[in-house]
């Protein structure tokens, strides 16, 4: 698994927190009731037993549990999973960048969580 040096992941995570909660102040307030009811966390990248399982190594986000609308997998609480690492390296350090793909990456989450698959978050431009 990637690892960053401490201060730099202060500093991502620090800009991720604020970025999502930037975000959350934007929505609708129904739909921000419902984003907050489910947990962000960061990591670095996907764990080992992940990427044995089929995630990606250099997977941005995802989400795990059962979705607002149900399905999924009821058995795992909800979350949103940002890989920090992974996006710092695709906005291939650019601060700015990180933020973007930080966003884009949240929604496209939180998307799943709501209820969309893969071909209505592309219509949204969220692929």
């Amino acid at each position: 698994m990637k690892r960053l040096n401490p201060v730099l992941w202060r500093r991502l995570e620090g800009i991720a927190r604020d970025e999502t909660e930037r975000l959350l102040l934007e929505l609708p307030p129904l739909l921000r009731a419902k984003a907050r009811a489910i947990p962000v966390v960061m990591e670095a990248a996907p764990t080992s037993d992940m990427v044995r399982d089929g995630v990606e190594p250099d997977l941005l986000g995802l989400f795990v549990g059962g979705g607002h609308a149900g399905g999924e997998d009821e058995t795992m609480p909800a979350e949103i999973l940002l890989f920090l690492a992974n996006l710092w390296d695709y906005a291939d350090g650019s601060a700015a960048r990180f933020r973007e793909e930080v966003r884009r990456t949240y929604l496209h989450e939180l998307g799943h969580y709501l209820g969309l698959d893969e071909e209505q978050l592309e219509d949204r431009d969220l692929d």
